[in-house]
């Protein structure tokens, strides 16, 4: 596909996960039931830690609402209890594909364990680590915007299936930043790159994201792997893998 731009005058590279770098069931097979099986026990050894305290907190708010909605309710004796209770909430969450921050930050600290161990490894197409090389080389920022945490996105491409990725980055940027469907949030990661909007492209398999993108000044393209539907309305740019946007001369 011929891009409707000189490619000059894209300077970074923004990039989603889940869909564009890494097969949907790498995500959905692999990274969730890794932490599904283990966040009771994570819990049971580190709830008392801190960090991990502050994100059981921040776990519990949302439970209120949630628990009425049919989530087990997390208990609050400050003791075994509150962390059983706490894991299978995080179990309810994760089979509903749950946004929340406090879930990603609990499940960025369990895969960290993962990666560590060198049980995990992230896994991506096989243009992925070409196309990182091809664009630092031609002098463009590359950042990933995930509802992963950016320690999991960190992890991630250090440990991935084609050695660590890690140094092509300069940029990681999650939930707290703000929400990927909201234009506002594409705004802050560019000045936080110190890139125009206009001169960022950003590629995702969800519409509704590239939507919040291109409000913000982006250029977009929609990333349509092995398995991703093809939207009824096609409002972006179609690629299939990295090969098709900026290759070498």
């Amino acid at each position: 596909m011929t891009l409707p731009y000189e490619s000059a005058e894209i300077r970074a590279i923004l990039l989603d996960i889940e869909g564009t770098t890494t097969p949907i069931d790498f995500v959905y097979k692999t990274l969730f039931p890794f932490a599904a099986g283990r966040v009771e026990d994570f819990l049971r050894h580190h709830f008392r830690e801190p960090e991990i305290a502050a994100i059981v907190e921040d776990l519990r708010s949302a439970n209120i609402s949630d628990a009425r909605a049919g989530a087990p309710m997390m208990l609050d004796d400050c003791g075994q209890q509150t962390a059983d209770s706490a894991a299978k909430y995080v179990q309810w969450l994760i089979t509903r594909d749950s946004k929340i921050t406090a879930l990603k930050a609990l499940q960025g600290k369990i895969w960290e364990e993962g990666f560590l161990s060198g049980e995990l490894k992230g896994e991506i197409y096989p243009d992925v680590a070409p196309a990182f090389a091809r664009w630092t080389k031609q002098n463009r920022r590359l950042a990933i915007f995930s509802s992963g945490s950016v320690l999991a996105q960190q992890l991630f491409f250090k440990n991935s299936v084609a050695g660590d990725l890690s140094e092509f980055l300069e940029g990681y940027f999650d939930t707290t930043t703000g929400p990927k469907r909201d234009e506002v949030s594409y705004r802050l990661i560019a000045e936080s790159l110190e890139v125009p909007t206009k001169r960022c492209l950003f590629i995702s398999d969800v519409p509704a994201e590239l939507n919040a993108a291109r409000a913000a000044g982006m250029r977009t393209r929609l990333s349509l792997r092995p398995g991703i539907a093809r939207p009824r309305i096609r409002a972006h740019p179609e690629i299939h893998d990295f090969s098709e946007i900026f290759p070498a001369c």
